[in-house]
């Protein structure tokens, strides 16, 4: 068994308003100097050795994200 990670996040041109509600808290709560947020979406995954690169390229294009405004990348966890 191997595990994968998932990020998505959003593409840089698309309007991210979760991350700037943060951005907009943050010096409200005393924290200064950050000057941008963007939130996205971590999908952990257990895959079998029978799971290739393609493949998983594939479920994340179909199903853990929206390819449209959506940024993806795989990364293998050892």
């Amino acid at each position: 068994m191997a595990r994968v990670v998932v990020d998505v996040m959003p593409k840089a041109e698309i309007l991210d308003p979760q991350g700037q509600a943060v951005v907009g808290a943050l010096p409200r709560l005393g924290f200064t100097g950050v000057s941008d947020v963007r939130q996205g979406k971590r999908f952990e995954l257990e895959v079998d050795d029978s799971v290739d690169d393609a493949e998983l390229e594939k479920i994340a294009e179909s199903l853990l994200c929206n390819t449209v405004i959506e940024d993806w990348k795989v990364t293998r966890v050892q």
